[in-house]
């Protein structure tokens, strides 16, 4: 027994299928390959503009460090300044002044954009009538929409140290505190600082796809993932909350630079990165739930 059937197509030839209905052949697991999707996303503008825009930010901090200089006549030493003093400093302040907002855009681009856009062009439908199985649609948009965020933040790592260690040497770092490292170590650090904030960056990602699923409307899902995290944000300055702000998702978005002290305090650290996976976890919880059962209608 082999559970196939023979039925006839519309042009009077003949169609092996299974028993349940499944064409001869069909693997649920061989629907939309990741190097499918990664192709389709590489190849929209917004990718292209996002990942360009991230390598050409330290060019512009580099030029306006060029055009503008430095003001030391305060006496005091200052991150602009201490930036230009190698390029392991000009990497840290690179990425100082990207965790904040701009990576928090660019990962909400990519996980808020990657089911609504398909509902916006009424092709998820499509995709679904392949068959393409719900859980394993979202999980590949997941999975290239990280991808992406990844390769923008190395994008970033890399052109910040590439083009700073040009232009300002392969001095040490240096922070306000007097502390310093060598630059292999500081590299070295600033490597494991990457990996930290890709993880605290999860729960943008688990909001973005969570409302990416729940509206057709791209610019809905991203817009709404950054107005979250700017509310956080200002939550975040609120002393007045005591304690419960460490409950909220990002207050410990820039405990990376406890890796750039000689001495690393892990406290933080390992508190942040619980604290995102656990968000993550609950929004792509979510995310999934709502997605099983949403009615596609576009």
């Amino acid at each position: 027994m082999t559970g196939k059937h023979v039925t006839s197509d519309a042009d009077g030839g003949t169609v092996a299928s299974h028993a349940d209905g499944r064409a001869a052949g069909y693997r649920a697991t061989h629907t939309l390959p990741l190097r499918t999707e990664l192709k389709r996303q590489f190849k929209r503008r917004r990718t292209r503009l996002a990942l360009g825009f991230l390598a050409l930010l330290p060019v512009i901090l580099a030029v306006a460090f060029a055009i503008g200089g430095s003001d030391s006549g305060s006496g005091a030493v200052d991150l602009i300044e201490l930036g230009t003093r190698g390029g392991v400093n000009f990497t840290v302040f690179c990425l100082f002044m990207s965790v904040g907002f701009l990576l928090i855009v660019v990962v909400a681009l990519f996980f808020g954009d990657s089911v609504a856009s398909e509902a916006s062009w009424s092709s998820l439908r499509y995709l679904l009538a392949i068959p393409v199985p719900r859980s394993r649609l979202l999980q590949q948009k997941a999975i290239v929409s990280a991808a992406l965020s990844a390769l923008a933040i190395l994008i970033l790592f890399g052109v910040a140290l590439t083009l700073g260690t040009a232009l300002y040497g392969t001095g040490p770092l240096v922070t306000p505190f007097g502390d310093s490292l060598g630059y292999g170590e500081a590299v070295g650090r600033l490597l494991a600082a990457l990996a930290f904030i890709a993880v605290n960056l999860t729960w943008v990602a688990g909001l973005a796809l969570l409302l990416s699923v729940l509206t057709d409307a791209p610019l809905g899902a991203v817009g709404g993932t950054v107005m979250v995290s700017i509310l956080v944000q200002i939550l975040d300055q609120i002393t007045a909350l005591g304690h419960w702000r460490d409950y909220l998702p990002g207050h410990f978005s820039f405990a990376w630079t406890r890796l750039l002290a000689p001495t690393v305090d892990w406290h933080d650290i390992v508190v942040g990165s619980f604290s995102a996976l656990a968000y993550a976890a609950a929004f792509g919880l979510l995310a999934w739930q709502r997605f099983a059962v949403k009615d596609i209608t576009s």
